[in-house]
């Protein structure tokens, strides 16, 4: 029972009166776009598990080149991975697209608006299913993500299952505004009730709060690995040398990336070593140039500046392509808002590169709510 909590305590009423003082102003609640399943759609895939400030350039990107299911129904799975370039958890880019290919086979190129047709899609669980719906049709479901178990159990003053947080913000959605009050949810997360250090003095929801603050941990924090990984850099005048990684591969599948070697060659000092992170996996990796000489049966293909927009590149692949190189982001279709690395060192004579912090993002990526389903993003912390 939620005995701190009852059904007519005000608290729709609180929330939605503060959002509308102090929502974010995000592209895909621009005007035309809000009520657009589509566009709601895809932010919402875009943003599980990664930040709105890293999302935002990604999205409109992607709209642009995939205004609607059909565009993205009807495009290569490659076109389709070079425009996700960069934002990292490829499966959800592949889900995305399936499920645009199962639209138009399925249901005439048309997003369905009822519960049981959208989770029937590939990766869309509970969560996407409840925002797209409320947001874009306006149906009383709840949107239950990481970010609002983290509210609702500090309300209550402890750590809730998901099943009892659905039930809960389930009994206080406004029938007239579930969209609205899944997105107030949504930003309060992100801007107040923040993981760490809740600004909990500027909370609507203050007066009701049993934590007043941070709950203890339910668990310590998974340990990160630390990872050491080496690349060659073989250059042929103007192009590089790349090899695409194989269908079966258990990450980035299909993925282009430069030449991994099997352990540090006895070189000089490395072109550039980086740090990078996926899930839980602390990457240090570092980039050699090599020799093109001997090339010639080893499986890949050589690739100039201008082609690689249109590429599905590794995140490592594109940031040693700037390191060492000084090919732009945007040369390489990778927008800056997105940049996520720190070199350690970068060859003399390479065009300087700004020196970044990891997103903090990266640090948080491997926090999934057990109740989440694959690929639906079910602990997504939202800034």
């Amino acid at each position: 029972m939620l005995s701190h909590m009852d059904h007519g305590d005000g608290t729709a009423r609180r929330l939605l009166a503060w959002y509308r003082r102090h929502r974010r102003t995000l592209p895909w609640r621009a005007p035309g776009n809000a009520g657009d399943p589509y566009r709601v759609w895809v932010s919402e895939v875009m943003l599980q598990q990664t930040q709105v400030a890293v999302v935002i350039p990604y999205y409109e990107r992607f709209v642009r080149a995939f205004p609607d299911v059909a565009a993205l129904a009807g495009a290569p799975e490659a076109a389709v991975l070079a425009a996700w370039s960069g934002l990292g958890y490829y499966r959800r880019a592949r889900a995305l697209h399936a499920a645009a290919r199962a639209i138009v086979d399925h249901h005439g190129g048309q997003l369905p608006l009822t519960y049981a047709a959208l989770t029937a899609l590939p990766g869309i669980g509970a969560y996407t299913a409840g925002a797209v719906l409320s947001i874009a049709a306006g149906q009383a479901l709840p949107a239950v993500d990481g970010n609002v178990i983290r509210i609702v159990s500090r309300l209550v003053g402890r750590h809730l299952a998901p099943g009892a947080v659905t039930a809960q913000v389930r009994a206080w959605l406004s029938p007239r505004h579930p969209g609205d009050f899944n997105q107030a949810l949504m930003d309060l997360g992100a801007t107040i009730c923040l993981p760490r250090q809740p600004a909990c003095g500027r909370c609507p929801l203050r007066g009701q709060c049993a934590a007043q603050g941070e709950l203890p941990p339910l668990r310590p924090r998974s340990v990160r690995h630390q990872v050491e990984r080496h690349y060659a850099l073989i250059r042929r005048g103007a192009r590089v040398f790349l090899r695409q990684r194989p269908a079966t591969a258990a990450r980035l599948s299909g993925m282009w990336e430069l030449l991994p070697l099997p352990a540090r060659p006895p070189t000089p000092a490395p072109l550039a070593t980086l740090r990078h992170a996926i899930t839980n996996h602390a990457i240090t990796a570092s980039v050699y140039a090599a020799p093109a000489r001997g090339m010639r049966g080893e499986p890949g293909r050589w690739f100039s500046q201008d082609q690689l927009a249109d590429v599905p590149l590794t995140g490592l692949a594109r940031k040693f392509l700037q390191a060492t190189l000084g090919w732009t982001p945007t040369a390489l279709g990778w927008t800056s808002a997105a940049s996520d690395w720190t070199p350690t060192s970068a060859p003399a004579g390479a065009r300087s590169a700004p020196s970044r912090v990891p997103r903090a993002a990266a640090a948080s990526r491997n926090s999934a709510t057990p109740s989440a389903p694959p690929g639906d993003g079910g602990s997504r912390r939202r800034r």
